[in-house]
């Protein structure tokens, strides 16, 4: 890199380059390494869905309580968001408007494996999923960032031709010889 004039030094003091001011400051960075983001583009997605809800919920609120459509959009809004299992209680606008970022990322596949106890680290649970080792009902997922509603979370195993399916069902005296024969 060559050497900065004189002006273009005096540019670089007034910039920032470390710091926007639509970043949000430090809570993007926090998020990606307590989550395992591995890319901006899914913090910036879930950051796009959550204020894409707020607006829903101050439109809402907007309009007469007493109005049928209202109450029609207000109580599809909430069964949605709790079906997704992104808020934990059937509430009213309250609970919809406080919605983050990291309740989304709560229920990515590698964040529900370590809460269910088939990883111990998130970096475990990311390795698993990318290497194909988990399935959700009959497909097998290889992306950390499968969002898992509640329906779902119940169909989570591993794949029949796993490695470490086998090592859990020998540690538990579960292997049927004819798995072993495979």
């Amino acid at each position: 890199m060559r050497k900065l004039k004189f002006h273009e030094k005096k540019l670089v003091k007034k910039a920032n380059f470390l710091e926007w001011k639509r970043e949000g400051g430090h809570r993007e960075p926090a998020v990606m390494r307590r989550y395992l983001l591995t890319g901006r583009d899914d913090y910036k997605k879930y950051n796009g869905l959550c204020r894409t809800v707020q607006k829903l919920v101050n439109i809402l609120k907007q309009m007469d309580p007493r109005d049928p459509y209202r109450i029609e959009m207000t109580d599809a809004l909430i069964e949605k968001l709790y079906s997704m299992g992104v808020t934990t209680k059937r509430g009213s606008l309250a609970v919809c408007e406080n919605l983050s970022v990291s309740s989304f990322c709560r229920r990515r596949l590698s964040t529900i494996l370590v809460r269910l106890k088939f990883a111990e680290r998130m970096k475990e649970a990311v390795t698993y999923i990318e290497q194909g080792h988990i399935r959700v009902g009959p497909e097998t997922v290889t992306d950390p960032a499968f969002l898992v509603t509640r329906n779902m979370e119940d169909f989570i195993t591993w794949v029949d031709t796993s490695k470490i399916r086998r090592k859990v069902l020998q540690y538990n005296d579960k292997l049927d010889d004819y798995d072993a024969m495979n």
